[in-house]
């Protein structure tokens, strides 16, 4: 009895621990007004799927909004858009790629990461293939602060514009949820050097 209360607690802690130094060690770097972030030559826009279930992902439509106006504001000279594309019928980067087109964002300014698997995977591709060591990532505040903070632990400086976040409901709350799991295994990919499933060539941007 002792051993599963006692490690009840360890596991708690641990869940703690992780959600708080992840948005404290990103807070000095998360920006909601365009006009206030830092200008940087790039933004990396993370991927979401741009509809569940035949209807409309919000998470999606307020990242695309984001970007257009970090791009309005004059902040960035370049997008990657950077999402999974492991199925033939499902391409994230496409999709947001388009949907940028589709508010007024030049397409010769636009750039697709196929490989961003992950919110790692994504992160350390902006480094190591394109080239980038300071940017600006761009997804709802929550996920803002796990990618700066993974950032951080590639030496990285790494500014969150954050896009509109849903209400809480019942699909909010599950990505929310998955968010807190997401932040603990951020410590377990820190613990085993985790890398990117695919690298490759640089890409210049």
């Amino acid at each position: 009895m002792y051993v599963i209360l006692a490690g009840t607690v360890f596991l708690v802690a641990i869940i703690v621990f992780a959600n708080w130094k992840i948005s404290h060690d990103s807070k000095d770097f998360i920006y909601s007004d365009a006009n206030s972030i830092p200008a940087q030559k790039a933004a990396l826009v993370l991927g979401a799927a741009k509809n569940i279930g035949g209807r409309q992902n919000y998470y999606f439509t307020y990242r695309m909004q984001a970007a257009k106006e970090l791009y309005d504001a004059g902040k960035v000279k370049v997008f990657v858009v950077s999402g999974d594309n492991r199925w033939k019928d499902y391409n994230e980067a496409d999709d947001m790629r388009n949907s940028l087109i589709e508010l007024g964002v030049p397409d010769s300014i636009i750039h697709c990461d196929y490989a961003g698997l992950r919110t790692l995977d994504s992160v350390v591709r902006m480094n190591k293939i394109f080239g980038q060591d300071s940017f600006i990532v761009v997804s709802q505040e929550f996920h803002n602060e796990r990618a700066i903070f993974i950032a951080q632990q590639e030496g990285l400086t790494v500014y969150g514009y954050n896009a509109k976040d849903l209400r809480l409901n019942r699909s909010s709350y599950r990505t929310k949820i998955r968010e807190v799991l997401a932040r603990v295994k951020v410590f377990v990919d820190i613990i085993t050097d985790k890398q990117p499933r695919h690298l490759g060539e640089q890409i210049e941007i």
